[in-house]
């Protein structure tokens, strides 16, 4: 094994900035390892636009991930990893790791009842991703679908605990109160900053899931497994480009983070496509 194999970063890209909630997942489990996440903020969301699209930025995403040098591609956005994973995972030489998969698994772990609901964006719901995935582990439970496509702008906008988000979510999420689920997957990365909302909405005996929470588990099984852990013992130092920076970035994606956030850089659309 090389030794400077094991010293690259650990590659993340979102739509937006939500992919920063897994950032601070992988950052939590693997504190010595570094991190270079890429948010395509220009183009944000995703989740309303046609699968060829998504590939196709998805691509891009991961070509740029790519030209710094990265050791593995966490997908860190549901839509994306409902239909590019594959796609991805052919054009690239290194492990690629999605939402979708981890959130499956810990979703059926933590349901009693059986009756698991999914809340994303419009994409990730019309394709089912966490109804085939589930499925797929465990062909007897339900599966519930609801597509709450306004969450992303409110939690881009900062709008985390505002009358109008809870409004938006009582209307969204009365249909799964009615079905009477016991857990509910988060299936955007966006949706953990407003777990807060959602959790009040649909009362504590729903237990929420966040797909980062397993995906980080899964990155750090997945480095494990093929050797590619770093050797460091200081603190692993992560690097932030967006394609765009809106208005009040700095401040959300503090929040997103939990701290605030150093060496952030804008990148040019126009390079990013020729890649």
């Amino acid at each position: 094994m090389n030794f400077m194999e094991k010293e690259k970063p650990i590659g993340v890209f979102d739509s937006g900035i939500g992919g920063l909630t897994v950032v601070k997942r992988v950052a939590s489990i693997l504190p010595t390892e570094n991190i270079v996440y890429f948010g395509d903020t220009a183009r944000v969301p995703y989740g309303g636009k046609s699968n060829t699209t998504v590939v196709e930025y998805s691509m891009q995403d991961a070509k740029f991930l790519m030209s710094k040098n990265v050791k593995v591609i966490v997908v860190a956005c549901n839509t994306a990893s409902s239909v590019a994973l594959d796609d991805l995972r052919k054009a690239f030489n290194v492990p690629v790791i999605g939402m979708i998969e981890p959130g499956a698994d810990f979703a059926l772990k933590h349901t009693v009842t059986g009756r698991i609901g999914v809340i994303g964006t419009n994409t990730t719901i019309n394709n089912h991703a966490y109804l085939k995935a589930i499925k797929k582990l465990n062909p007897d439970v339900e599966v519930f679908e609801k597509a709450c496509p306004l969450f992303v702008p409110l939690a881009e906008e900062g709008w985390i605990e505002s009358k109008a988000t809870y409004l938006i979510a009582e209307e969204y999420l009365k249909e799964l109160k009615d079905l009477n689920i016991d857990t509910l997957v988060l299936g955007c990365t966006h949706y953990p900053i407003l777990a807060k909302v959602i959790q009040e909405v649909m009362g504590e005996g729903v237990k929420l899931i966040d797909s980062g929470i397993a995906a980080a588990s899964i990155v750090k099984t997945e480095l494990e497994r093929i050797g590619f852990c770093t050797n460091s013992f200081s603190p692993g130092i992560q690097d932030f480009y967006i394609s765009d920076i809106p208005q009040k970035f700095k401040e959300i994606a503090d929040i997103f983070m939990g701290k605030p956030l150093e060496f952030i850089r804008k990148v040019d659309i126009e390079k990013l496509i020729s890649l």
